[in-house]
């Protein structure tokens, strides 16, 4: 041990519209020390998720608000420095909830131990943890993939969305678009990600793009933005078409309630379905992701990216900019 102290970003107050740094501070605490069955553990990366901004706002969601004035969490990854826990031994590298702070205490059963020599410990947070699942299981079970599907997919460059497309390209889906917010990013889907056609949604109304990528109509929307994205999939959607709400990330910091696809009535001519999803009610898919997924990834079928953000210090700036969609791929930050 080289240090008796732990930094940690506290949430100081409820960002209003969008977050400032001022709302937050890096506060220095006593390093915490193990009890009986915990594990300290040394975060070596931090993970920053869009569904962070929904947890400082205090209104009633599906998980529980941060504390004003206490430490944050979020998922990491990191190295077992002390264990009073049966079957954890130090040197370990587990992967758990408690980021947004150098160091942790951490129950061992609410960890999970992972394999550094099997993958990079950052694929943990991202396409071999959270973020692939939710891929998965919004692709495959929420949005009821099946071959030959034409399949749109928004915020296609992050970390869940360019998963997504090439899941359905590797399952047989007969055409992948995906929209993105620079040129940039537009090329990566095609030229790296094998997506079939993608377009930059700030060069024009997100409708007449997607009419134009999928002239047929789409089958599948796997949606991260809402708003614009929703109702022109609404407006492509073909007969007994299905759209998965994974996330909206259009709306995080408006101040005022968002008005809703004006086109709904089509899903009754459709017979489309609408259906949001958390990750979590599909944890029993785990085993069969990390089987099927996990092989394409070792062999290069499945690619992935990351932005990694060094130094605990700009945990916060590495947020803003997901909110800003700076990243692409996964966003993480290397403490």
């Amino acid at each position: 041990m080289t240090t008796n102290i732990n930094r940690e970003w506290h949430l100081l107050s409820r960002p209003v519209g969008w977050p400032k740094p001022e709302d937050f501070a890096l506060v220095e605490t006593p390093l915490p020390a193990p009890g009986e069955g915990q594990i300290l553990v040394r975060n070596t990366y931090l993970s920053v998720d869009p569904y962070m901004r929904g947890r400082m706002s205090a209104a009633k969601s599906y998980v529980a608000p941060f504390e004003l004035g206490e430490a944050m969490e979020g998922g990491a990854v990191g190295e077992v420095i002390e264990s009073r826990a049966e079957g954890i031994a130090v040197g370990d590298h587990v992967l758990h909830s408690l980021g947004w702070r150098e160091y942790a205490v951490v129950d061992a059963q609410r960890s999970v131990r992972v394999d550094p020599e099997a993958a990079p410990l950052s694929a943990y947070l991202g396409v071999l943890g959270m973020t692939g699942l939710t891929a998965y299981a919004g692709l495959l079970r929420t949005a009821s993939f099946k071959e030959g599907d034409i399949v749109f997919v928004s915020g296609a460059a992050g970390a869940v969305g360019s998963q997504v497309g090439q899941i359905a390209k590797l399952k047989g889906a007969s055409r992948v678009i995906g929209s993105a917010g620079s040129d940039e990013k537009v090329r990566l889907l095609v030229e790296e990600y094998g997506f079939d056609a993608a377009f930059n949604y700030k060069n024009g109304p997100v409708s007449k793009q997607l009419r134009e990528a999928a002239p047929d109509g789409i089958d599948v929307y796997f949606d991260n933005v809402g708003g614009d994205h929703l109702e022109a999939a609404i407006g492509s959607l073909r007969r007994d078409g299905r759209i998965a709400v994974c996330g909206m990330i259009s709306v995080y910091n408006a101040t005022e309630p968002a008005p809703g696809p004006r086109n709904l009535a089509r899903l009754i001519q459709t017979r489309g379905r609408i259906e949001g999803f958390l990750v979590n009610d599909h944890r029993d898919l785990q085993p069969q992701f990390v089987r099927e997924v996990g092989p394409w990834v070792a062999s290069g079928r499945l690619k992935y990216r990351e932005t990694v953000v060094d130094g605990i210090e700009n945990t916060v700036e590495a947020f803003l900019g997901l909110l800003r969609g700076d990243n692409t791929g996964k966003m993480v930050v290397k403490a």
